[in-house]
C-alpha cells in the first residue's frame, strides 16, 4: 500500500466518526459547572513570612505579658538590641524557609537540617556574648522549667503559623514540621529572653537554646505521623 492511500484510509476512517450530541455536552457541561469555583491566589511570599512573624511575636509578648517582663526589665539596652536584633533575624530567615516549605517550587536557600544548625548557632554566638556568668544555680530544676515554658509557647506559635499557611501544601511534611518547629521554637525562646531573670551562661546557653531543637524535633515526629497518615488514606483497600 502506497503512503497516499494509507493517508487517504486514515482520512475516510477520521470522517466516519460520529459527532457528539451538542446536547449531551451541554449536560455534561451543566452538571460539572457548580464545582468549578474560582482560585483564590496565595498572598505574596513576604507577606506569609510577615504573618508569621508576628505570631511568633504575638505569643512571645502575650507569654511575657503573663508571666513577666523580669529578663526584659534586667537586660541593659545594648544586650536588648543585640539579642532581639538576632532573634528578629533568624524569625525572618525560619519564616521565609517556612513558607517555601509549604509553597511546592519555592527556592529554598537552607535545607531543615542546615536551617536548625544555623539557628543554634547563631543563638549560642550571640547568647554566649552577652551571658558570661558561669556561675550555676539550680540548673536542672530552674533549666526544665525553661525549657517547658519555652516549648509550650512554641507549639501553639508553630500550629498558628501552619494555620495562616494552610492554603499551602507541604510535599515533605517531616521537613514542613521541622521548619515549623524551629519557627515555634524562636517564639519560645524570645518570650524566656522576655521572663526569665536568670543570667547564669550555662543555664542560658543549654536550657533556652534547647528550646528551638526540642519543638524542631517535635515538629519533625508531627509531619511524619502526618505522613504516614496520608498516605494510608491515599493507598487503594486501606
Amino acid at each position: 500500500m502506497k503512503r497516499e492511500e494509507i493517508d487517504e484510509a486514515l482520512r475516510q476512517h477520521a470522517g466516519t466518526a460520529q459527532q457528539v450530541s451538542p446536547a449531551l455536552l451541554q449536560r455534561i457541561a451543566e452538571s460539572i459547572r457548580p464545582t468549578l469555583l474560582p482560585a483564590r491566589p496565595l498572598p505574596s511570599s513576604q507577606i506569609l513570612a510577615g504573618a508569621s512573624i508576628l505570631i511568633c511575636a504575638a505569643v512571645a509578648l502575650a507569654g511575657a505579658a503573663r508571666t513577666g517582663w523580669y529578663g526584659f526589665e534586667r537586660m541593659g539596652l545594648a544586650d536588648r538590641v543585640m539579642i532581639f536584633s538576632m532573634l528578629g533575624l533568624l524569625a525572618w530567615v525560619a519564616t521565609a524557609e517556612l513558607v517555601c516549605e509549604l509553597v511546592p517550587g519555592s527556592r529554598h536557600r537552607f535545607t531543615p537540617a542546615r536551617l536548625l544548625m544555623l539557628v543554634i548557632a547563631a543563638l549560642l554566638g550571640t547568647l554566649a556574648f552577652v551571658f558570661r556568668d558561669y556561675q550555676t544555680t539550680r540548673f536542672v530544676s530552674a533549666g526544665l522549667t525553661c525549657l517547658a515554658t519555652g516549648v509550650a509557647h512554641a507549639i501553639p506559635a508553630a500550629l498558628l503559623c501552619l494555620w495562616v499557611l494552610r492554603r499551602g501544601y507541604a510535599v515533605n511534611p517531616i521537613s514542613a514540621g521541622l521548619t515549623a518547629g524551629a519557627v515555634g521554637g524562636l517564639a519560645g525562646i524570645t518570650l524566656l529572653e522576655l521572663h526569665c531573670p536568670l543570667f547564669e551562661a550555662p543555664h542560658v546557653l543549654v536550657w533556652h537554646t534547647a528550646v528551638v531543637p526540642v519543638s524542631a524535633t517535635l515538629g519533625a515526629a508531627l509531619g511524619g505521623v502526618w505522613d504516614i497518615v496520608a498516605s494510608r488514606r491515599n493507598t487503594p483497600g486501606s
